[in-house]
Protein backbone atom coordinates (compact mmCIF):
# COMPACT_ATOMS: atom_id res chain seq x y z
CA UNK A 1 0.00 0.00 0.00
CA UNK A 2 1.06 3.58 -0.54
CA UNK A 3 2.44 5.58 2.36
CA UNK A 4 0.10 5.69 5.35
CA UNK A 5 -1.23 9.00 6.65
CA UNK A 6 -4.26 9.23 8.94
CA UNK A 7 -6.59 12.18 9.06
CA UNK A 8 -8.45 12.82 12.31
CA UNK A 9 -11.66 14.83 12.01
CA UNK A 10 -12.81 15.94 15.43
CA UNK A 11 -16.42 16.90 16.00
CA UNK A 12 -17.96 18.54 19.04
CA UNK A 13 -15.89 17.75 22.10
CA UNK A 14 -13.12 15.79 20.44
CA UNK A 15 -12.43 18.69 18.09
CA UNK A 16 -12.03 21.02 21.04
CA UNK A 17 -9.79 18.50 22.81
CA UNK A 18 -7.53 18.33 19.75
CA UNK A 19 -7.37 22.11 19.29
CA UNK A 20 -4.21 22.41 21.37
CA UNK A 21 -2.21 19.90 19.34
CA UNK A 22 0.99 21.35 17.93
CA UNK A 23 2.69 20.67 14.62
CA UNK A 24 2.82 22.16 11.15
CA UNK A 25 -0.40 24.10 10.63
CA UNK A 26 -1.57 24.46 7.03
CA UNK A 27 -4.67 25.90 5.40
CA UNK A 28 -4.85 24.52 1.85
CA UNK A 29 -6.92 26.20 -0.78
CA UNK A 30 -9.16 23.87 -2.77
CA UNK A 31 -11.55 24.09 -5.74
CA UNK A 32 -14.28 24.18 -3.07
CA UNK A 33 -12.82 26.94 -0.95
CA UNK A 34 -10.88 26.61 2.28
CA UNK A 35 -11.46 23.85 4.84
CA UNK A 36 -13.11 24.50 8.21
CA UNK A 37 -9.83 25.64 9.69
CA UNK A 38 -6.09 25.00 9.76
CA UNK A 39 -5.04 21.35 9.50
CA UNK A 40 -2.35 20.38 11.99
CA UNK A 41 0.16 17.88 10.65
CA UNK A 42 2.06 16.01 13.34
CA UNK A 43 2.77 12.48 14.59
CA UNK A 44 1.15 10.23 17.17
CA UNK A 45 2.81 6.92 18.05
CA UNK A 46 5.23 7.53 15.16
CA UNK A 47 2.39 7.69 12.60
CA UNK A 48 1.84 10.74 10.40
CA UNK A 49 -1.52 12.34 11.16
CA UNK A 50 -3.47 15.40 10.06
CA UNK A 51 -5.95 16.89 12.53
CA UNK A 52 -8.96 18.95 11.43
CA UNK A 53 -11.68 20.50 13.59
CA UNK A 54 -14.87 19.86 11.62
CA UNK A 55 -16.70 22.93 12.94
CA UNK A 56 -13.65 25.19 12.79
CA UNK A 57 -11.98 27.18 15.57
CA UNK A 58 -14.66 28.50 17.89
CA UNK A 59 -17.25 26.03 16.51
CA UNK A 60 -18.53 28.58 13.99
CA UNK A 61 -19.80 26.17 11.31
CA UNK A 62 -23.17 24.57 12.00
CA UNK A 63 -23.62 21.04 10.58
CA UNK A 64 -25.26 22.24 7.36
CA UNK A 65 -22.60 24.87 6.66
CA UNK A 66 -19.48 22.77 7.30
CA UNK A 67 -17.39 22.89 4.08
CA UNK A 68 -17.33 19.10 3.74
CA UNK A 69 -15.97 19.06 0.19
CA UNK A 70 -13.14 21.44 1.02
CA UNK A 71 -12.30 19.43 4.14
CA UNK A 72 -12.01 16.08 2.36
CA UNK A 73 -10.26 17.57 -0.68
CA UNK A 74 -7.73 19.33 1.56
CA UNK A 75 -6.95 16.11 3.46
CA UNK A 76 -6.57 14.22 0.18
CA UNK A 77 -4.20 16.89 -1.15
CA UNK A 78 -2.04 16.42 1.95
CA UNK A 79 -1.68 12.71 1.28
CA UNK A 80 -4.21 11.39 3.79
CA UNK A 81 -5.08 7.73 3.07
CA UNK A 82 -7.35 7.00 6.06
CA UNK A 83 -9.71 9.13 8.14
CA UNK A 84 -10.90 8.49 11.69
CA UNK A 85 -13.82 10.80 12.39
CA UNK A 86 -15.84 11.42 15.54
CA UNK A 87 -19.15 13.05 16.24
CA UNK A 88 -21.34 13.92 19.18
CA UNK A 89 -24.67 12.11 18.90
CA UNK A 90 -27.90 11.32 20.67
CA UNK A 91 -28.59 7.72 21.67
CA UNK A 92 -31.67 6.00 20.27
CA UNK A 93 -31.23 2.86 22.39
CA UNK A 94 -31.66 2.24 26.10
CA UNK A 95 -28.44 0.20 26.25
CA UNK A 96 -26.35 2.83 24.44
CA UNK A 97 -25.57 5.09 27.35
CA UNK A 98 -24.39 8.69 27.24
CA UNK A 99 -20.62 8.64 27.57
CA UNK A 100 -20.26 5.32 25.68
CA UNK A 101 -18.46 4.95 22.35
CA UNK A 102 -19.69 3.20 19.21
CA UNK A 103 -17.74 1.98 16.17
CA UNK A 104 -20.46 2.72 13.64
CA UNK A 105 -21.00 0.36 10.71
CA UNK A 106 -24.12 1.69 8.96
CA UNK A 107 -25.78 5.03 8.22
CA UNK A 108 -29.15 6.41 7.15
CA UNK A 109 -28.77 9.72 5.33
CA UNK A 110 -31.57 12.26 5.90
CA UNK A 111 -29.62 15.34 4.83
CA UNK A 112 -30.94 17.38 1.91
CA UNK A 113 -29.22 20.81 1.84
CA UNK A 114 -25.59 19.78 1.40
CA UNK A 115 -23.50 19.24 -1.71
CA UNK A 116 -22.79 15.52 -1.54
CA UNK A 117 -20.49 14.88 -4.50
CA UNK A 118 -17.31 16.29 -5.98
CA UNK A 119 -18.28 15.23 -9.49
CA UNK A 120 -20.98 17.56 -10.78
CA UNK A 121 -19.90 17.35 -14.42
CA UNK A 122 -19.66 13.57 -14.72
CA UNK A 123 -21.63 10.48 -13.73
CA UNK A 124 -19.67 8.95 -10.85
CA UNK A 125 -21.40 6.22 -8.83
CA UNK A 126 -19.34 4.79 -5.97
CA UNK A 127 -20.33 1.63 -4.09
CA UNK A 128 -21.59 2.55 -0.62
CA UNK A 129 -23.23 -0.58 0.78
CA UNK A 130 -20.59 -0.59 3.52
CA UNK A 131 -20.22 3.14 4.24
CA UNK A 132 -17.48 2.73 6.86
CA UNK A 133 -14.23 0.96 6.02
CA UNK A 134 -14.35 -2.65 7.31
CA UNK A 135 -10.55 -2.78 7.57
CA UNK A 136 -10.46 0.33 9.76
CA UNK A 137 -13.36 -0.88 11.88
CA UNK A 138 -11.55 -4.13 12.68
CA UNK A 139 -8.38 -2.14 13.39
CA UNK A 140 -10.23 0.06 15.89
CA UNK A 141 -11.99 -2.92 17.47
CA UNK A 142 -8.67 -4.72 17.93
CA UNK A 143 -7.45 -1.66 19.82
CA UNK A 144 -10.57 -1.69 22.03
CA UNK A 145 -9.88 -5.34 22.89
CA UNK A 146 -6.41 -4.36 24.09
CA UNK A 147 -7.81 -1.44 26.10
CA UNK A 148 -10.43 -3.67 27.73
CA UNK A 149 -7.79 -6.27 28.60
CA UNK A 150 -5.63 -3.52 30.14
CA UNK A 151 -8.55 -2.14 32.15
CA UNK A 152 -8.51 1.12 30.20
CA UNK A 153 -12.00 0.66 28.76
CA UNK A 154 -15.12 -0.97 30.18
CA UNK A 155 -16.55 -3.48 27.74
CA UNK A 156 -20.06 -2.36 28.70
CA UNK A 157 -19.28 1.13 27.37
CA UNK A 158 -18.24 -0.14 23.92
CA UNK A 159 -20.62 -0.85 21.05
CA UNK A 160 -18.92 -2.69 18.19
CA UNK A 161 -21.52 -1.75 15.59
CA UNK A 162 -24.53 0.44 15.11
CA UNK A 163 -26.54 2.53 12.68
CA UNK A 164 -26.11 6.31 12.62
CA UNK A 165 -29.05 8.38 11.42
CA UNK A 166 -27.75 11.64 9.95
CA UNK A 167 -30.31 14.44 10.05
CA UNK A 168 -30.01 17.89 8.54
CA UNK A 169 -30.40 20.01 11.66
CA UNK A 170 -29.46 22.39 13.09
CA UNK A 171 -32.60 21.96 15.23
CA UNK A 172 -32.85 18.67 17.09
CA UNK A 173 -35.52 16.03 16.40
CA UNK A 174 -39.15 16.23 17.38
CA UNK A 175 -40.29 13.40 19.65
CA UNK A 176 -42.21 11.88 16.73
CA UNK A 177 -39.07 11.95 14.58
CA UNK A 178 -36.98 10.47 17.36
CA UNK A 179 -39.38 7.55 17.71
CA UNK A 180 -39.43 7.13 13.93
CA UNK A 181 -35.63 6.92 13.84
CA UNK A 182 -35.82 4.21 16.51
CA UNK A 183 -38.38 2.31 14.45
CA UNK A 184 -36.06 2.52 11.43
CA UNK A 185 -33.37 0.69 13.37
CA UNK A 186 -31.21 3.71 14.16
CA UNK A 187 -28.90 3.49 17.16
CA UNK A 188 -27.45 7.01 17.11
CA UNK A 189 -28.73 10.32 15.77
CA UNK A 190 -26.28 12.96 14.58
CA UNK A 191 -25.79 15.72 12.01
CA UNK A 192 -22.31 15.39 10.53
CA UNK A 193 -21.49 11.92 9.17
CA UNK A 194 -23.02 12.81 5.81
CA UNK A 195 -21.89 13.79 3.27
CA UNK A 196 -18.47 13.45 4.90
CA UNK A 197 -18.33 9.66 4.55
CA UNK A 198 -19.64 9.77 0.97
CA UNK A 199 -17.06 12.35 -0.05
CA UNK A 200 -14.26 10.35 1.55
CA UNK A 201 -15.34 7.37 -0.57
CA UNK A 202 -15.34 9.54 -3.70
CA UNK A 203 -11.82 10.67 -2.78
CA UNK A 204 -10.72 7.03 -2.31
CA UNK A 205 -9.94 7.61 1.36
CA UNK A 206 -10.80 4.89 3.89
CA UNK A 207 -13.14 6.30 6.54
CA UNK A 208 -14.24 5.12 9.99
CA UNK A 209 -16.53 6.83 12.49
CA UNK A 210 -16.48 6.79 16.28
CA UNK A 211 -19.91 7.79 17.58
CA UNK A 212 -19.98 9.63 20.90
CA UNK A 213 -23.48 9.61 22.50
CA UNK A 214 -24.07 12.48 24.92
CA UNK A 215 -27.79 12.06 25.74
CA UNK A 216 -30.88 10.01 24.86
CA UNK A 217 -32.22 12.41 22.22
CA UNK A 218 -35.85 13.32 23.05
CA UNK A 219 -37.53 9.91 22.79
CA UNK A 220 -36.67 9.19 26.43
CA UNK A 221 -37.85 11.54 29.15
CA UNK A 222 -35.17 12.71 31.58
CA UNK A 223 -35.53 11.17 35.02
CA UNK A 224 -36.44 13.91 37.50
CA UNK A 225 -34.46 14.31 40.71
CA UNK A 226 -35.61 12.33 43.76
CA UNK A 227 -37.15 15.47 45.24
CA UNK A 228 -39.55 15.64 42.31
CA UNK A 229 -38.37 19.04 41.07
CA UNK A 230 -37.80 19.60 37.36
CA UNK A 231 -34.31 19.49 35.90
CA UNK A 232 -32.85 22.95 35.30
CA UNK A 233 -31.87 23.44 31.61
CA UNK A 234 -28.36 24.56 32.58
CA UNK A 235 -27.90 21.48 34.75
CA UNK A 236 -29.02 19.29 31.85
CA UNK A 237 -26.60 21.04 29.49
CA UNK A 238 -23.75 20.56 31.94
CA UNK A 239 -24.63 16.88 32.18
CA UNK A 240 -24.50 16.55 28.37
CA UNK A 241 -21.15 18.37 28.22
CA UNK A 242 -19.83 16.07 30.94
CA UNK A 243 -20.89 13.01 28.91
CA UNK A 244 -19.29 14.53 25.81
CA UNK A 245 -16.01 15.15 27.61
CA UNK A 246 -16.02 11.58 28.94
CA UNK A 247 -16.70 10.07 25.53
CA UNK A 248 -14.20 12.41 23.79
CA UNK A 249 -11.44 11.37 26.18
CA UNK A 250 -12.24 7.72 25.48
CA UNK A 251 -12.26 8.42 21.74
CA UNK A 252 -8.82 10.04 21.82
CA UNK A 253 -7.47 7.19 23.96
CA UNK A 254 -8.87 4.69 21.44
CA UNK A 255 -7.29 6.45 18.46
CA UNK A 256 -3.91 6.64 20.19
CA UNK A 257 -4.13 2.97 21.17
CA UNK A 258 -4.98 1.99 17.59
CA UNK A 259 -2.02 3.98 16.25
CA UNK A 260 0.34 1.84 18.32
CA UNK A 261 -0.10 -0.86 15.68
CA UNK A 262 -1.08 0.13 12.15
CA UNK A 263 0.13 -3.06 10.49
CA UNK A 264 -3.45 -4.06 9.66
CA UNK A 265 -3.90 -0.84 7.67
CA UNK A 266 -0.58 -1.32 5.89
CA UNK A 267 -1.10 -5.01 5.11
CA UNK A 268 -4.71 -4.88 3.97
CA UNK A 269 -5.75 -2.17 1.53
CA UNK A 270 -9.18 -0.70 2.08
CA UNK A 271 -11.80 -1.26 -0.62
CA UNK A 272 -12.17 2.53 -0.57
CA UNK A 273 -8.73 2.96 -2.06
CA UNK A 274 -10.03 1.76 -5.44
CA UNK A 275 -13.54 3.18 -5.12
CA UNK A 276 -13.36 4.98 -8.48
CA UNK A 277 -12.03 2.02 -10.45
CA UNK A 278 -15.49 1.14 -11.81
CA UNK A 279 -17.39 4.18 -10.61
CA UNK A 280 -16.79 6.63 -13.48
CA UNK A 281 -19.63 5.83 -15.84
CA UNK A 282 -19.16 8.79 -18.16
CA UNK A 283 -17.08 8.43 -21.31
CA UNK A 284 -13.77 9.75 -19.95
CA UNK A 285 -12.82 11.11 -23.37
CA UNK A 286 -15.86 13.39 -23.27
CA UNK A 287 -15.47 14.73 -19.74
CA UNK A 288 -14.40 18.36 -19.84
CA UNK A 289 -10.59 18.48 -19.73
CA UNK A 290 -10.58 21.47 -17.41
CA UNK A 291 -12.79 19.55 -14.97
CA UNK A 292 -10.46 16.55 -15.09
CA UNK A 293 -7.56 18.86 -14.29
CA UNK A 294 -9.47 20.77 -11.60
CA UNK A 295 -10.17 17.56 -9.68
CA UNK A 296 -6.94 15.77 -10.55
CA UNK A 297 -6.06 15.32 -6.86
CA UNK A 298 -9.16 13.14 -6.53
CA UNK A 299 -9.48 11.19 -9.76
CA UNK A 300 -6.45 12.06 -11.86
CA UNK A 301 -4.88 8.58 -11.69
CA UNK A 302 -7.92 7.12 -13.44
CA UNK A 303 -7.32 9.25 -16.54
CA UNK A 304 -3.89 7.92 -17.39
Amino acid sequence: MRELKIGIIGGSGLGDALAGETGESVLPDTPFGQPSGPIVQTQWQGVDIAILQRHGPGHLFNPSSVPYRANIYALKSLGVTHIVASGATGSLREDVHPGDIMIVDQVIDKTYKRANTFYEKAAVHTEFAEPFCPVMRQWLLAATDQMIAAGELNKANLHAQGTYVCMEGPAFSTKAESNMHRAWGGDLIGMTAMPEAKLAREAEIAYALIGLPTDYDCWKAHTPPSDGESIEPMALLQEIIGNLNKASAAGIALIKAALENVSALCDQPSPAHDALQLAIWSDKAQIDADEVKRLAVLWGRHFG
